[in-house]
């Protein structure tokens, strides 16, 4: 609380202990003449008054003002000091969140490129695998492809194989036929004419040709001139030694097929030999 007395000691540039002591020192000297005035003065007994030590310094308030400015200086110098001591902290300290936030940040694009190296290096690999398993594929398939044109080309050869055995086996059946129709039907030709009876008209070069129909048994069923010698005598003795022949009991032993496909209905020359001419 400021009072004029503090106010007068702060603008003198005393402190209260020096005032207060001149005070006391004042009233004491006013009271001693005060007392020495009095009529009664000479019957009283002089007491030596307590002496008072007062320690009287002269302090220079230029000098003060100039401490305190100093002082004020040096704190303000402490005060700024400190700021810049905060500043550097915070300045620090900022710097550290940017260090750490680029470290952050570096470890994030770290993390990134390792990433998609790894993406690079799986896609990569699987590039590699679907090559390899199409390259696999693409193997199989011309396994397959070479298995099968190698399975073709056998069974082409077998069949051209089974298709020569068997051309030459119906070649080999065909000349068999061919040989049993010869062999047959030089037999019936024969034995029609070891039945014939010549007639006194036969001449040298006459021919009849007669259709048999048979049986598989070697039975005539009938017989007919187709085309006739021209003389009716040597036709219907050629009929008559075919009828005298049958049956032909060779043909039993033929081929039920060769017999339907050429004595079931056979178309006989009837062309004897040595006739007159």
């Amino acid at each position: 609380m400021n009072t004029p007395l503090s106010n007068l000691v702060i603008y003198n540039g005393y402190p209260l202990s020096i005032v207060a002591a001149l005070g006391i020192h004042i009233v004491i000297f006013i009271a001693l003449l005060y007392l020495q005035s009095a009529p009664e003065a000479q019957s009283l007994e002089l007491i030596q008054p307590t002496v008072i030590k007062a320690l009287f310094i002269d302090e220079n308030p230029q000098l003060r003002n100039q401490q305190l400015r100093e002082q004020r200086l040096v704190e303000q110098q402490q005060r700024q000091e400190r700021q810049r001591e905060a500043e550097q902290r915070q300045e620090q300290e900022v710097r550290r969140q940017r260090e750490a936030e680029q470290q952050r940040l570096e470890q994030q694009q770290a993390a990134l490129r390792e990433r998609e190296e790894l993406e690079r290096q799986r896609a990569f690999a699987e590039r590699e695998e679907r090559k390899r398993r199409e390259a696999d594929i693409e193997r199989r398939r011309q396994q397959e492809i070479a298995t099968e044109q190698e399975l073709s080309r056998q069974q082409e050869a077998a069949r051209r194989r089974q298709q020569e055995a068997t051309e030459a086996s119906a070649a080999e059946a065909a000349r068999t036929e061919f040989e049993l129709v010869q062999s047959a039907t030089a037999l019936i030709q024969r034995a029609v004419q070891e039945m014939w009876s010549r007639p006194p008209s036969a001449r040298n070069g006459m021919r009849a040709i007669l259709r048999i129909r048979m049986l598989p048994t070697g039975e005539v069923l009938d017989a007919a001139i187709t085309e006739s010698s021209g003389d009716s005598a040597f036709d219907r003795s050629a009929e008559n030694a075919l009828y005298r022949a049958a049956p032909f009991r060779e043909l039993q032993s033929l081929p039920i097929n060769v017999f339907n496909a050429n004595f079931r209905s056979l178309s006989l020359i009837f062309e004897p030999e040595d006739l007159l001419n």
